[in-house]
């Protein structure tokens, strides 16, 4: 799989951990984050992420920051995308099966390094359900 990455200052030491992960794996990855803590702008690393999901250069995307929100809102301007603010394996895994979530968003303030890489594991494995879902992820796009 083709993924992107992206985070501010809040994520580096999580965007280390999930890309040595991802790579161990196999999987192709593309790392726009920031490697440092000194202060940085979320929107900077979070839309070219946004826009390799969109355009199709990127299968999933990966987004980080303190609190996962600012940078999932930056992603969420893009058509095509469904970034999910996640902080938790199971919501994770809901936010594939029944929202065909295409950029996960974590929290590094609110969860751990090992969570995170958990989260993205069981995001990028589970499937999107389709059938009774599939009409409300149509009616999301503006």
């Amino acid at each position: 799989m083709k993924i992107s990455i992206g985070n501010d200052h809040a994520g580096p030491d999580y965007k280390k951990a999930i890309v040595e992960m991802l790579q161990a794996k196999g999987h192709e990855v593309t790392n726009y984050g920031t490697d440092s803590a000194e202060s940085v702008d979320y929107p900077d690393f979070g839309r070219p992420v946004a826009t390799d999901v969109s355009e199709g250069k990127a299968d999933f995307g990966i987004i980080i920051c303190g609190s996962g929100n600012g940078i999932s809102m930056t992603a969420n301007k893009q058509s095509k995308v469904r970034a999910a603010l996640c902080w938790m394996k199971e919501i994770a895994v809901l936010a594939r099966q029944h929202n065909d979530a295409n950029i996960i968003s974590i929290p590094a303030r609110f969860t751990s390094i090992p969570q995170a890489v958990e989260m993205v594991e069981a995001f990028l494995n589970t499937g999107f359900e389709g059938g009774r879902h599939q009409n409300r992820v149509d009616k999301i796009s503006c």
